[in-house]
């Protein structure tokens, strides 16, 4: 036998041995056997990998093609009065989209299912990581501490933490899913359905506090609320962490100047500084209110020129209203809806528990962060720093909100037909 062909018999053998090993994990494994719909699966049903969720693909695509042509539009006077160079931002915003993209694509084609819990808990263990040394070396900016510079990337751990908080709840809440059912306060309900998944969001929560990051904070508490209330935790139990959560918030409000300016400068927007700390929001609603029906043109907007501050990044949803008006600024939440839709139906057929809570805690993510961002420009909430998914300018933020659709198209590629 020759050189290449026992190379070739080597390799064939492996993954031989690789996909019975796998086919084992997914047999005796009870999270996989157990699917969050139940009525999904039947005996007379097998577990099949086919293409991608298409549809999914294609409204991630059609977000992120919009968000670059936006990201240009909003950028280009702020890119050449901060760099010299008009298309510095959005050169930047497209080199972070095919990186993304890069490393998306081969855990798409290639993870199953059962990978992505232990990438949860791995991603876990990383962002409590990275949190603890954003307090120590973190670069500090806007009255807060929150990003870590290695070389010319910045990382923002609080971006990691969304993600991995809903995959290593995921994980528990579908582990210990029978045991969450039994009526036994410490043995079952209470330990498995609060109190663990509890101590997840809480090390998370509290270490984003310290970094005066609320948004951040509040996003990962509602992020996790929902994978708990999905995961089957009791209702009234949820009801009090909900009133925990909102006395939280409460005290960092009491005790954070910076935060409580923002929330006085929402209430009294009239009252506050128009110079000051009302600037960006009155200068948010006038491109706002300036657009009119069809807007003033693609590239045509007045306020990006020094008025709106931050128009690449979290305010770029006015600039989209300003340019595009009401038309364009409908077009942007109907994808985002459109998203959300796809995002749902494929959690809602997903193979078992854990990749359905994954695939409806990361759709809930994108959502959430959506509704917030539009909320904060139209002062609709007090400004506390929320990005635009896909259109806002930004690295880690950018390349995780592409890297999770990755996984929700990967979990799109499992799941159960008929013999």
């Amino acid at each position: 036998m020759s050189k290449q062909k026992k190379r070739g018999f080597i390799t064939r053998s492996v993954e031989k041995l690789n996909n019975a090993y796998e086919r084992s994990l997914e047999k005796n494994d009870p999270i996989y056997l157990e699917p969050l719909h139940k009525s999904e699966q039947s005996e007379e049903k097998v577990l099949t990998k086919g293409s991608i969720d298409v549809y999914f693909l294609i409204i991630v695509i059609a977000i992120s093609l919009f968000g670059v042509v936006m990201s240009y539009s909003a950028s280009f006077y702020t890119a050449e009065l901060e760099t010299g160079d008009s298309l510095y931002y959005v050169i930047r915003h497209i080199g972070f989209l095919f990186l993304a993209a890069m490393i998306t694509v081969p855990f798409v084609i290639l993870a199953r299912p059962w990978f992505w819990r232990m990438f949860g808990m791995l991603a876990y263990a990383a962002s409590i990581l990275l949190l603890l040394a954003v307090l120590v070396i973190g670069t500090a900016g806007n009255g807060a501490q929150r990003w870590i510079e290695i070389g010319p990337i910045t990382i923002q751990p609080s971006e990691i933490a969304k993600m991995s908080v809903v995959m290593f709840l995921a994980l528990i809440m579908s582990r210990y899913e029978k045991k969450i059912e039994l009526s036994q306060r410490f043995g079952g309900h209470f330990r498995y359905g609060v109190l663990y998944p509890v101590l997840v969001i809480g090390a998370v929560c509290g270490l984003v506090m310290l970094e005066k990051h609320l948004s951040g904070l509040i996003i990962i508490g509602l992020l996790g609320l929902t994978v708990m209330f999905l995961g089957g935790t009791d209702k009234k139990w949820m009801l009090g962490i909900c009133v925990v959560g909102i006395a939280a918030v409460m005290v960092v409000l009491l005790f954070s100047d910076y935060a409580q300016e923002r929330v006085m400068t929402w209430l009294f927007i009239e009252k506050a500084d128009p110079q000051g700390s009302a600037w960006q929001t009155w200068q948010g609603l006038y491109a706002i209110g300036s657009g009119g029906f069809f807007g003033v043109g693609l590239g045509n907007s007045r306020q990006k020129y020094g008025f709106v501050s931050e128009p690449q990044n979290d305010f770029i949803f006015t600039i989209i209203c300003e340019e595009l008006g009401f038309v364009g600024a409908l077009a942007v939440i109907i994808l985002f809806a459109l998203l959300l839709w796809r995002g749902y139906k494929i959690a809602s057929k997903a193979p078992d528990k854990f990749t359905s809570l994954v695939a409806y805690g990361l759709t809930t993510k994108i959502a959430l962060q959506t509704v917030l961002n539009i909320a904060v420009v139209t002062n609709s909430m007090p400004n506390t720093g929320i990005a635009l998914p896909f259109f806002s300018s930004g690295g880690t933020a950018l390349m995780l909100q592409i890297f999770e659709m990755g996984i929700i198209l990967s979990i799109s590629r499992y799941s159960y037909v008929k013999k």
